[in-house]
C-alpha cells in the first residue's frame, strides 16, 4: 500500500484503491475525490483506513492538480458511520494497541482537515457518527441532506464524545453541547444547522450533481469563496427543528454543575411540553456509562476555552484514561459483540462515581514534550 500511496493518482484515471480497497481515490478536474468504502459496514474507519487518508492528504497538500478535495461514503446509507469499534476492541483486548495507535492516527488526521491548507467538502447525506464527525467537522464546506443522521453517540458504548469534539460541539448554542455530548441523541438536516453542524442542507439532486460543480469551483480564482457561494446557492429552507423548540428545556437542566444536578432537574420536568422529552432523556442518560457521562460533563466544559489542539490532546490523554477504566471494552461487548444490552458498568450508578475517579482521566500521561500530538 505503501507504493500506492506514494505513487501520484494519474488524473482522470480509475479510482485507486487504497487499504485494500476500502479507500477510493482519484484527481480529476482540479478535484481529489475520496470515497470511503464499506457500505455494508456504513463505512466504519478501520486503522488503515485512516492510515491510508493521512498519508493521501500529506500527498495531495502538495499536489498542485488538487485544488479542492471531496470526501464521500459508498452506497446510500452513511457517511461514515465511525470507527470500526469492533475491530478497536479486539486490538486492544489481544493487546494489539494498548498503546493507542488508532488514536494518534486518527486525532491528527482530524486535525489536519480542520486545518488543511486546500477547502474540503463533506457530504454528510446519512449516517455521520462518531469518527465519520471528526472527518466532516473540519471540512469548508459541510453538507447534509435529507437522510442526514448526525451523533456522538460514544457514552452509550463507555466512551465520551472524541475525534474533536471537545471543540466542534462548542458551535452548538447555549447547553447544547453537553445535551448533544452527554445523551448521543441522532438528529436530522436542519437541526444539524441549528447546532452549526453542517453548512448548508441541500436537496437530492444538488448532492447528486456536486461532481458537476466542483470542477467549476476548483477552476476558480478562490475556492474557497467558491464553495461557500456554492453551498449558499444550493441551499433549500427548512423550518424550526425539534432542538431549537426544545432550547428552553435543554438550556435550564443542562446548564447545571454536575451530572447528578442534571438527572435531578430532568426528574423534576413538569411542563407538558417538556415532561415526555425530559422522561426520555432521563432515562436514556440512566443507561449510558456513569462514569464517562462525568468526564464528558467535565470535558466539555473544559473545551469552552480550549484551542483546537489541545483539544485533541485532552481528548488523547482521556482515551488512555479510558484504556485503563475499562467501561469501553464492556460496553461494546453488551452492544455491538454480544448485543445482550446489559452493560455492567464500574460503577453502575453516577452517584458511587467519585470526584478522584473523574480526576484520574484528566492527570497528564505524559510530559507536554512527549505527548503523541505535540506536533499538531
Amino acid at each position: 500500500m505503501e507504493e500506492r500511496l506514494n505513487a501520484p493518482l494519474p488524473a482522470g484515471a480509475a479510482p485507486a484503491e487504497l487499504a485494500g480497497g476500502q479507500i477510493l481515490a482519484e484527481v480529476r478536474d482540479g478535484v481529489g475525490r475520496v470515497t470511503l468504502n464499506r457500505p455494508a459496514a456504513l463505512n466504519a474507519l478501520s486503522f488503515a483506513m485512516l492510515e491510508a487518508l493521512a498519508a493521501l492528504l500529506q500527498r495531495w497538500a502538495f499536489d498542485p492538480r488538487v485544488r479542492v478535495v471531496l470526501l464521500r461514503g459508498a452506497g446510500d446509507k452513511a457517511f461514515c458511520a465511525g470507527g470500526d469499534i469492533r475491530e478497536l476492541r479486539e486490538r486492544h483486548v489481544r493487546g494489539l494497541d494498548r498503546q493507542g495507535r488508532f488514536f494518534d492516527v486518527e486525532y491528527a488526521l482530524d486535525h489536519r482537515i480542520h486545518t488543511y491548507p486546500k477547502p474540503v467538502v463533506a457530504v454528510m447525506d446519512g449516517i455521520t457518527m462518531g469518527g465519520g464527525m471528526g472527518l466532516a467537522q473540519g471540512a469548508a464546506l459541510r453538507l447534509a441532506g435529507p437522510r442526514t443522521k448526525i451523533a456522538m453517540p460514544e457514552t452509550r458504548i463507555g466512551l465520551f464524545p472524541d475525534v474533536g469534539a471537545t471543540a466542534f460541539l462548542q458551535r452548538a448554542p447555549g447547553m447544547l453541547p453537553l445535551y448533544l455530548g452527554l445523551t448521543g441523541v441522532a438528529i436530522g438536516g436542519a437541526d444539524s444547522l441549528y447546532a452549526g453542524l453542517v453548512d448548508a442542507c441541500w436537496a437530492p439532486e444538488s448532492l447528486a450533481a456536486i461532481d458537476e460543480e466542483l470542477p467549476r469551483v476548483a477552476a476558480s480564482a478562490d475556492p474557497s469563496r467558491g464553495l461557500a457561494d456554492l453551498g449558499r446557492r444550493h441551499a433549500v429552507p427548512h423550518g424550526t427543528g425539534e432542538l431549537e423548540a426544545l432550547r428552553p428545556a435543554i438550556d435550564r437542566h443542562f446548564g447545571g454543575d454536575s451530572v447528578a444536578g442534571i438527572l435531578a432537574s430532568l426528574a423534576q420536568e413538569a411542563r407538558p411540553e417538556f415532561a415526555a422529552w425530559a422522561a426520555k432523556t432521563l432515562a436514556l442518560l440512566e443507561e449510558r456509562s456513569p462514569t464517562l457521562l462525568c468526564v464528558a460533563f467535565e470535558q466539555l466544559r473544559r473545551g469552552r476555552t480550549l484551542a483546537l489542539a489541545d483539544c485533541f490532546r485532552l481528548e488523547l490523554n482521556l482515551m488512555h484514561g479510558c484504556f485503563a477504566q475499562g467501561d469501553w471494552v464492556e460496553g461494546i461487548r453488551a452492544l455491538i459483540v454480544d448485543k445482550d444490552n446489559r452493560p455492567r458498568w464500574n460503577p453502575a450508578s453516577v452517584g458511587e462515581v467519585t470526584d478522584a475517579a473523574v480526576a484520574a482521566f484528566f492527570a497528564p500521561r505524559w510530559p507536554a514534550h512527549e505527548h503523541p500530538l505535540r506536533h499538531l
